[in-house]
């Protein structure tokens, strides 16, 4: 009992310091999430993963719940591709779901890349479903997917995941993805629709700054769309 009890007030502090963070303060995050997993290549999301992506994702510090919470709660940023470079960042919530490598509660770094326009239209409605709305796989880690073709064919949403240092990736399943309204009311000081950031209909305000040069960063030139 006494677990159980340290354990949600655990949860409880936690979700009150992430609630408590601000939104330009969690883009610095996710931008540090991005550039430490791809400083080191050989660990990191391979090049032809990145190059062919539609829409990256990254939740900073997710809350995993372990034997009391089933599920995970945790709030993030994802930008997508456009035809003048990747859209400014779309505040959203992410919770609920079953997480590959439940190890008790702890917080881990969670990154999501969507490959293909389905997946993406999936995204741009605002509220999807891991798994159900959109299929989803363990992305393959290294410098390059050599040999993992499946991932191209099948996985609208590869997955990620970085906790105490370690990175690999993950299987997501049922976890509900949502614009988070009041962030990006912070962010963009109005109300704008997640469709309308990700299609890069706004510019970036500077607060998103850190993150989309952190993806730029880490996408390879070449494989840009003409």
């Amino acid at each position: 009992m006494k677990r159980i009890l340290a354990a949600f007030a655990f949860t409880v502090i936690f979700l009150n310091a992430a609630s408590a963070e601000t939104e330009a303060e969690r883009i610095e995050s996710a931008a540090s999430v991005m550039n430490e997993i791809m400083s080191t290549p050989d660990k990191g999301i391979p090049e032809e993963i990145l190059g062919s992506a539609k829409c990256v994702a990254v939740v900073p510090s997710m809350l995993k719940g372990g034997f009391v919470f089933g599920g995970a709660h945790g709030k993030g940023v994802a930008t997508c591709r456009t035809a003048d470079g990747w859209s400014a960042p779309a505040p959203f919530t992410i919770s609920g779901g079953s997480f590959g490598l439940q190890i008790g509660l702890q917080g881990v770094d969670l990154i999501m890349v969507i490959m293909n326009e389905r997946g993406m239209q999936n995204l741009l409605s605002s509220k999807f479903k891991l798994g159900a709305d959109a299929s989803v796989a363990a992305g393959p880690v290294g410098r390059h997917a050599e040999g993992a073709t499946d991932w191209k064919m099948r996985a609208e949403v590869l997955t990620y995941s970085r906790a105490r240092g370690l990175f690999a990736g993950v299987t997501v399943n049922g976890a509900v993805i949502s614009q988070d309204k009041d962030a990006t009311r912070e962010l963009f000081t109005r109300m704008v629709p997640f469709k309308t950031i990700l299609t890069g209909a706004v510019a970036t305000p500077q607060a998103g700054e850190p993150f989309i040069a952190a993806v730029r960063k880490a996408t390879p030139v070449e494989h840009h769309d003409h």
